[in-house]
């Protein structure tokens, strides 16, 4: 299955974006999480965060997948009507990718933060 999360970019460059994500309560994954109180599953913030640095290094010839995470951490919720707007900066290029330092905020308070490193998928599964 493939979803884009991100609703727009606002800042780019070549070792920084910035975008947001838009919540809905339209989205299907809300019923579910939690029933009566509808809040962006964690695992999509930091998809959101991936997407962005996805957009960044703008590899659209192969396939570029998470490959490692560390130190994420999760502050506030974001909820139906709130916008998730994710800020990703390049670390470094590696041989086997790219590293990237990001973080979500919903009204200049953390949502989401933490390092992640893209790779090819065929050096990801290497």
């Amino acid at each position: 299955m493939h979803f884009q999360l991100i609703d727009q970019v606002i800042e780019r460059s070549a070792e920084r974006i910035v975008a947001r994500k838009s919540v809905t309560s339209a989205e299907e994954y809300l019923q579910d999480h939690f029933p009566g109180f509808p809040v962006l599953p964690g695992v999509l913030m930091l998809e959101t965060l991936v997407q962005a640095g996805r957009l960044l290094v703008g590899e659209k010839d192969r396939p570029v997948v998470l490959a490692e995470v560390r130190n994420v951490r999760y502050g506030n919720m974001v909820r139906p009507g709130q916008s998730l707007q994710v800020e990703v900066a390049l670390r470094k290029q590696r041989d086997d990718g790219w590293e990237f330092d990001g973080v979500g905020k919903v009204d200049d308070q953390v949502a989401v933060q933490g390092r992640f490193r893209l790779a090819p998928l065929e050096q990801a599964t290497a």
